[in-house]
């Protein structure tokens, strides 16, 4: 039985009875609930105006009648199951017998004529708890990670905590904000993977793109004066090639 895909504030509730007056009651009560609230959002004098109402409009719970003329109440909670968004239901009836039947049937609960308020109360907080266990839970988030290699260990680093790869012979520099790691790899593996992330800013440099904070002059012992990008949360500087400058500047400006 599939129920609301999430608890609302107010419960919209379509009233099936065949007699006006219990619908009348049903409604003024639903009116009184305030744990949790509800709303008699439509009423039904038999099955067939039911399954109306049901195919226009989307109801977290059903208060249905079993004794009705023509289609019954438990013949139309079977119906209900063809829905691709069945609401919960709850059976009022004057007539006991039938409790066995209507649990079968997945029944929320079964409320015996006259319905008291505290009592009606207690079956919606029954489906507003159903609607919260099966509200679909969202998918964990799949988290890029870097698996390095580190003195017999295996480190298992966030590729968000990155800031920059850097080539330095035969191994990368894997910088983060609290410390170095050294990956076995290529630069130019890095970059093919996770090109939207990071960017090539010289050819033995990639820099996350959410770290980069400024350009500023820079003296480089290889390259000599030039320009090296800063980074957030590092002191470390990072030279960028004249090749790159453009498209740095431009990031950064976008």
């Amino acid at each position: 039985m599939t129920g609301s895909a999430h608890v609302k504030p107010v419960l919209q509730v379509l009233v099936v009875d065949d007699e006006p007056l219990a619908r009348a009651r049903l409604q003024t009560l639903l009116a009184d609930c305030s744990n949790p609230r509800a709303l008699a959002l439509a009423q039904a004098g038999n099955a067939v105006q039911a399954m109306e109402a049901l195919q226009h409009q989307q109801f977290d719970a059903v208060l249905l009648d079993i004794h009705m003329p023509g289609t019954d109440g438990l013949t139309l909670a079977r119906n209900l199951a063809a829905l691709p968004r069945r609401p919960a239901v709850i059976f009022v009836t004057a007539h006991a017998e039938h409790a066995v039947d209507a649990f079968e049937l997945e029944a929320v609960d079964y409320l015996t004529k006259p319905v008291r308020l505290e009592r009606l109360q207690l079956a919606l907080q029954k489906v507003q708890r159903q609607a919260l266990v099966q509200a679909p839970v969202p998918a964990p988030e799949v988290q890029d990670v870097l698996i390095i290699q580190d003195r017999n260990r295996t480190e298992r680093v966030p590729l968000a905590e990155v800031l920059y790869f850097k080539a330095e012979l035969k191994y990368i520099t894997v910088r983060t904000r609290t410390r170095n790691y050294i990956l076995d790899g290529s630069l130019g593996e890095l970059e093919h993977k996770y090109g939207e992330r990071f960017m090539r800013v010289h050819r033995n440099a990639l820099i996350a793109r959410h770290a980069a904070r400024a350009l500023q002059k820079h003296h480089d012992p290889e390259e000599g004066e030039g320009w090296a990008l800063r980074l957030d949360g590092v002191d470390d500087l990072v030279f960028v090639s004249r090749r790159q400058l453009s498209a740095v500047r431009e990031m950064l400006a976008g």
